[in-house]
């Protein structure tokens, strides 16, 4: 699990010996207060993966719960060693995730679906995906993952804000666009953790 003096390291993580375990290692609460959402894209998220719940090592299992302001973006992104479900428990979301292309001749397919309070959408590992608040009201979401620790990567965060940079004339190239644009973008992403500032720290209001 945690514990560095344990004598095993298993899927990631120290596995501790059951004789030092506690109920505490497989309880997490929180996920019933709304995360800190004041970040660029108004998204937060409460997590109970391997990282806030030692219990969960070699399950394969893990959860968090999302908060929306208004209007607010969860980015493109991936969840690289997992598939997602997400249930609307408030509000409403534009959700879809793209498809990656089978051929030379096939494009990407987005499928999308606006959903409501009981509604259910899949996200399947690996794929870029995103949420949307529509509404002027706020949003919450629970989402499951078939992974301990599905991983995070926001597309625009790897792409403009990555340390070192990737060379403008590579950023240029692939979006066909001018290198004072990808300039001007990447500069915006000097300020690290666009998203994850406030990701996961409960609302302190």
């Amino acid at each position: 699990m945690n514990d560095p003096n344990s004598h095993a390291f298993v899927n990631g993580r120290f596995y501790m010996n059951p004789e030092h375990v506690t109920a505490d290692d497989f309880f997490r609460s929180g996920l019933n207060m709304p995360g800190n959402a004041s970040n660029q894209l108004g998204v937060a998220g409460v997590q109970a993966n391997v990282n806030t719940l030692p219990g969960l090592n070699t399950l394969g299992i893990s959860s968090s719960r999302l908060d929306y302001a208004p209007y607010a973006l969860n980015a493109p992104h991936t969840n690289p060693r997992a598939s997602e479900i997400l249930v609307v428990v408030e509000g409403t979301l534009y959700v879809g995730f793209i498809t990656s292309t089978s051929g030379p001749n096939m494009k990407n397919k987005l499928f999308s679906k606006i959903l409501h309070p009981g509604d259910v959408f899949v996200f399947p590992i690996g794929l870029i995906h995103f949420q949307f608040n529509v509404r002027k009201t706020n949003a919450v979401a629970i989402t499951r993952f078939n992974s301990q620790n599905a991983g995070y990567n926001i597309i625009a965060n790897a792409l403009f804000g990555s340390h070192p940079s990737i060379n403008d004339d590579i950023l240029a190239k692939a979006f066909q666009v001018d290198k004072k644009i990808v300039d001007y973008i990447q500069s915006q992403y000097d300020r690290v953790g666009l998203l994850l500032d406030n990701y996961d720290k409960p609302n302190s209001n």
